[in-house]
């Protein structure tokens, strides 16, 4: 049964040796610190993502057990 969602940054095209992951009740609570952690680790403003990056982004959330 699905109790949460997982987003690894490592996951996404080019982040490969980022460490950093995160797993929340719901996906907007894993946006929020997805968008976050672009703040501060990647020096990247979540702002300017188009649509086909945040639907790239999207599909790099999965559902886990927690």
């Amino acid at each position: 049964m699905t109790n949460a969602f997982s987003y690894a940054c490592r996951d996404c095209e080019g982040m490969e040796a980022c460490p950093a992951s995160v797993v929340a009740e719901t996906r907007d609570e894993v946006w929020k610190l997805m968008e976050l952690h672009a703040r501060v680790a990647h020096d990247e403003e979540p702002a300017d993502w188009d649509q086909e990056t945040r639907d790239y982004l999207g599909t790099l959330i999965k559902p886990v057990s927690v």
